[in-house]
């Protein structure tokens, strides 16, 4: 049996295989991928696609010196700039804007020559920055949305093999350290990256056959949650091996067992991920939308390699696989006082005072969110300063008061004059221009008084929203305004779905409404502490000057999924234990006892994973990172530990309500013996 299941996963690996090597190729991380099909912005990307040209690729050419400006500095940027017109096909022919104190010199750069092929982007970037060069004091930077794309690409294109090696090199130096054997960590690190490689197949194929969107920022989440999930599964299965093999003599009949004893708990936690996580296709931004199925295939391929492939692995290496501990037949562990019980003993003896220490705690931390800084601009995106973000920061010190990024209209032809019109007398906009005509529609490009994305230039485009009736309003800034206003929306919707879903799942599960419900509250109070937390240390520790849009939905989605994971190991042993007739308060305790060391394990395993996102260059990936990798350890040792064994222990029977397990066992009624004569 065990060579059949090593035998079929050999075969869906080779199927897998031409599949999985092409997920990076439908990888889009333009910030319209992101966006909705009913937002502006989209609208007038999709119709700027279709115009004479196709897509343009806007740049904004920047020359420099501290000094100001020599005639030959301009004579220089004015040959560069001809020798770009030259090469290329540009939309229209550049025009020097100077600064007013003489330092500064930029070019607004357009051109169709890409379109939608983003290879082709970044090839004429890179080609405008081999033309335009500085020297001898004279600075010279691309910037604007394309250049800024170019960058982000790059960055995103990096971060596939250093995520992989980073997640693998920490997830082996945990297992080497839980295990304390040379060979027996190798075995789930393996399985983890064969399931990591066949998710990989599968989102290519969901991209292809339902077109669900793939990003570098889901394609990063799902190697995390195959690694950190798949370990976790991995532990809880390996412990349980390892005590019926003191029971059992034979491997297979021991690996029997542990399935039997820890797959209902697996199976029913990797449900409720799953669950929670498919939440999020009713999400309406294509990034979150994204998201639900590739986190949701992460943890389904981790579930089926660390069930079949793992434990077909196992049996055939033998009990040597433990070396240097292996554990023989009919042995017994040593005996000692773990951590946890003490942990166990502590919130026993004064459970509310512990609870409501725990909830004051958590509170005070949830306050911390109030300090998140604001939405993050795009320029503040990266933790390193690629050369299209120092380009815009030339732009802002020299141009304070200008806008430097050009606004798109899109307006219907036959009203394209009095869209132009209405454009110029728009409070807040500089001036606007008549562009491109094709299809029924006419591009007009506008320039705002206001720096990018300022409150000025935002309400310069709500403005141009309202006045011009019919016409769509785009641009990188507008569709920053989208994502953050659609991701607003996406909560309200996502949150209340998520909370029910997981509700009846444990519903089901623990049959019970109480314990759920603590279960819940538990998780919601750890995601609060998380962004808190993250709100003392992004902005004063780390020196973020925004934060995420889509953070609070998709940390809130993830520690709700993987926190009630948890829940459910704890609360299943708890059930187990109140099944044999144990005392409510004494199955609490035991369950944290017998449960606590693999689950802190595990904890610290999945928290780790997260952590890999904090020394990634893109802030949104940091921020994600750091609030989730918090939150599992808050869980983990706090709500978990204390809080939610304390109110176990108050409430007694109660948290079984109104399951049978609430109610008081009948006594049992002896027969009387008749007396003797």
């Amino acid at each position: 049996m065990p060579w059949l299941v090593l035998g079929l996963w050999v075969a869906v690996l080779a199927l897998a295989s031409p599949f999985a090597s092409k997920l990076s190729d439908v990888q889009r991380d333009r910030a319209v991928d992101y966006l909705p099909a009913s937002a502006d912005s989209t609208q007038v990307a999709k119709i700027q696609d279709r115009l004479p040209g196709g897509e343009a690729t806007e740049m904004v050419v920047v020359y420099h010196r501290d000094g100001g400006l020599t005639a030959a500095d301009r004579a220089t940027a004015a040959d560069q700039i001809a020798e770009i017109a030259g090469a290329h096909t540009l939309t229209g022919r550049p025009a020097a804007v100077p600064s007013e104190d003489g330092t500064t010199l930029m070019y607004p750069v357009a051109s169709t020559e890409p379109g939608q092929d983003e290879e082709a982007r970044d090839a004429l970037v890179n080609a405008v920055r081999d033309v335009a060069r500085g020297g001898d004091g004279l600075s010279v930077e691309v910037g604007g949305a394309g250049a800024l794309a170019t960058d982000a690409a790059e960055v995103y294109d990096s971060l596939d093999g250093p995520l992989l090696y980073t997640t693998a090199a920490v997830v082996a130096l945990l297992l080497i350290l839980i295990y304390r054997s040379p060979f027996l960590w190798l075995v789930p690190l393996a399985v983890a990256g064969l399931a990591d490689y066949l998710s990989m197949g599968v989102a290519y194929g969901l991209n292809q056959w339902f077109g669900t969107p793939v990003s570098g920022q889901s394609s990063g989440i799902m190697t995390i949650l195959v690694f950190g999930a798949g370990t976790d599964y991995a532990l809880l299965l390996v412990s349980r091996y390892r005590e019926e093999l003191r029971r059992v003599e034979r491997p297979y009949d021991a690996m029997a067992a542990a399935l039997r004893g820890c797959g209902p708990a697996v199976l029913a936690s990797s449900g409720t991920v799953a669950a929670g996580l498919l939440c999020l296709l009713a999400a309406d931004l294509n990034s979150s939308r994204g998201m639900g199925p590739l986190g949701t295939v992460g943890v389904l391929c981790a579930l089926a390699a660390m069930l079949t492939l793992l434990p077909a692995i196992l049996v055939l290496l033998g009990r040597r696989v433990f070396w240097p501990l292996v554990p023989r037949y009919g042995s017994t562990p040593r005996a000692r006082r773990s951590l946890f019980t003490a942990m166990g003993g502590s919130a026993g003896r004064r459970p509310l005072a512990v609870l409501a220490g725990g909830a004051v705690l958590l509170g005070a931390l949830a306050l911390g969110a109030l300090n998140l800084p604001g939405a993050l601009k795009q320029e503040d995106s990266f933790t390193s300063r690629p050369e299209a973000v120092a380009a815009m920061e030339t732009l802002a010190a020299a141009y304070p008061e200008r806008g430097t990024q050009p606004i798109s209209v899109i307006a219907p032809t036959d009203r394209a004059d009095a869209a132009l019109a209405a454009a110029r007398d728009t409070r807040g906009v500089e001036s606007a221009e008549r562009g491109r005509s094709g299809g029924g529609w006419t591009e007009i490009t506008v320039i705002a008084a206001a720096p990018p994305q300022s409150a000025g230039e935002t309400a310069t485009i709500e403005a141009l929203r309202e006045n011009l009736d019919g016409s769509y309003v785009g641009g990188p800034s507008a569709e920053q305004i989208d994502l953050k206003d659609t991701n607003a929306r996406d909560t309200t919707i996502v949150v209340p779905i998520v909370l029910l879903s997981v509700l009846l799942v444990l519903v089901a599960l623990l049959r019970s409404l109480v314990a759920p419900l603590l279960l819940v509250a538990a998780v919601v109070a750890v995601w609060g502490a998380a962004l808190g937390i993250g709100g003392l240390v992004f902005g004063p520790l780390l020196g973020f000057e925004g934060t995420d849009p889509g953070l609070g939905l998709l940390s809130f989605v993830f520690l709700v999924a993987l926190g009630v994971d948890y829940g459910i190991f704890l609360m299943h042993r708890m059930r187990e234990e109140s099944l044999k007739g144990t005392e409510p308060a004494e199955a609490a305790l035991t369950a944290l006892r017998t449960t606590g060391g693999v689950v802190a394990s595990a904890g610290l395993v999945l928290a780790a994973t997260f952590a890999v996102l904090t020394n990634m260059p893109m802030v949104q990936l940091v921020e994600l990172g750091f609030v989730i990798a918090v939150g599992v350890l808050l869980d983990t040792f706090l709500v978990r530990t204390y809080l939610v064994t304390s109110a176990s222990v108050a409430l007694r029977r109660r948290v079984w309500w109104p399951g049978r397990l609430s109610r008081a066992p009948e006594p049992v009624r002896r027969e009387r013996q008749p007396e003797p004569v």
